[in-house]
């Protein structure tokens, strides 16, 4: 696990040491990190790897069993209702009403946040193709999925929320769609006291917003720190099929083998050892699928178990 810690740079969102244990044997173990106020954090990792819980856990959706949160400086359970105005959150399914007309929407919610923006809104209502009418007399069940996260999302711009959590954000978008909320986002951080945290399992997303990005796998911080430094931290060698077992096998962090040859990941401290042991080793950089996929696999000198 590799840890960062920004310096001197105020904190939207602190975890420390979190736990949550599940009955069904599932456990979000000691998990650590911090978003710097002003910067867009994604948070990514397999199916199960326990994403959702943790962003149930910041929203005090459900207990944790040890270890402190705190957003914008407070502590959330001691602070819910100070750190819930200040939040923003788009999940990846709707949590309106579906019997709700979206016209209807900022008469019900705007009550609950003190720092309503009627004008604001109505802009993202037009940005996002939800004004009008036509669009007004809808209801929520009748939008597409798209459009459903397009009004969760003008929900959550509409009130000066200092700290923007997605769940998986872009689902259900196209690729035009996406590209305009990724732009949104960078702008909403512009003033350097907005934060977002993501996530997704779409990694060209991460490419063109993400500032930092933490990785949890199985329930284990595995990374959290600058994207720049995740994706540096990785190295991809490939050789042919005989060499995959010459490989030092506590340098590799997971492998798949090819009829004609074989994927490793190493980290990139490692990268001389390796090809020491192996000359001639094709060397590549690793993307953040491959860092996703590959520390997603046992390996034992022959391959994919």
């Amino acid at each position: 696990m590799t840890a960062f810690t920004p310096q001197s740079t105020p904190t939207a969102l602190s975890v420390t040491g979190v736990t949550k244990h599940y009955d069904s044997g599932f456990t979000l173990e000691d998990v650590t990190f911090d978003l710097p106020a002003g910067y867009i954090m994604g948070l990514i990792g397999p199916n199960g790897a326990g994403k959702s819980t943790l962003i149930k856990l910041i929203l005090n959706m459900i207990r944790r069993d040890a270890g402190d949160i705190h957003v914008l400086g407070l502590d959330n359970l001691e602070h819910e209702e100070a750190v819930k105005e200040q939040l923003g959150v788009v999940f990846d399914s709707s949590y309106l009403y579906e019997q709700w007309k979206v016209k209807d929407v900022e008469r019900i919610v705007a009550p609950l946040y003190p720092t309503w923006n009627h004008d604001l809104y109505q802009r993202r209502l037009v940005d996002f193709g939800l004004a009008g009418k036509e669009n007004g007399s809808k209801r929520i069940k009748s939008l597409s999925r798209g459009m459903q996260m397009k009004l969760m999302l003008a929900i959550a711009l509409s009130h000066d929320a200092k700290l923007l959590i997605l769940d998986e954000p872009t689902s259900g978008l196209d690729v035009l769609a996406r590209d305009e909320l990724m732009d949104l986002l960078h702008a909403y951080i512009e003033d350097g006291e907005h934060s977002v945290l993501f996530s997704t399992h779409i990694t060209a997303d991460l490419e063109r917003a993400a500032d930092f990005i933490t990785y949890i796998t199985g329930g284990r911080l595995y990374f959290t720190g600058p994207k720049d430094e995740f994706e540096e931290s990785f190295k991809l060698v490939k050789g042919g099929p005989d060499e995959l077992a010459q490989l030092p096998a506590d340098m590799v962090l997971g492998s798949h083998v090819y009829e004609t040859g074989f994927d490793a990941l190493v980290r990139g401290e490692n990268l001389a050892t390796v090809m020491r042991a192996v000359p001639g080793l094709a060397v590549e950089r690793a993307s953040i699928d491959d860092i996703i996929r590959l520390t997603n696999t046992r390996h034992d000198n022959k391959g994919v178990l």
